[in-house]
């Protein structure tokens, strides 16, 4: 059996797959954050979902004094009861956020919020 060179073509499609695969890792690297953690990178979106969607009631500290909305930083850690909060509202007071939130980001919020949390 006799092995051909591969044609300039070829070479050319592989090394642009290889430097594709390289571009792709630190892409992935760069989803996490600095020190390669992508707990903190799911902690980081959902401060950011946090700040745009629920911050105008809860307040950008997780809390918001003189208003009827709980203190998020001594929420119960529950995470069930968050995600169902969250997706069904609660008690007339809180809309539903189900329709508006995909799961991804509702748990990147409760990634944010138990990060906050007092013990």
């Amino acid at each position: 059996m006799m092995l051909r060179k591969p044609s300039h073509r070829t070479a050319a499609v592989l090394a642009a797959v290889a430097g594709l695969t390289v571009a792709l890792a630190a892409t992935v690297r760069a989803a996490d954050d600095a020190t390669g953690n992508p707990m903190q990178a799911q902690i980081d979106h959902g401060k950011s979902t946090y700040a745009s969607k629920c911050s105008h009631c809860h307040g950008p500290n997780l809390m918001n004094s003189g208003t009827i909305t709980p203190d998020l930083r001594a929420i119960p850690d529950d995470k069930t009861r968050f995600i169902t909060t969250v997706k069904n509202g609660k008690n007339n007071k809180m809309p539903p956020w189900g329709d508006i939130l995909n799961d991804e980001e509702i748990g990147s919020l409760w990634a944010f919020i138990s990060s906050r949390r007092k013990p």
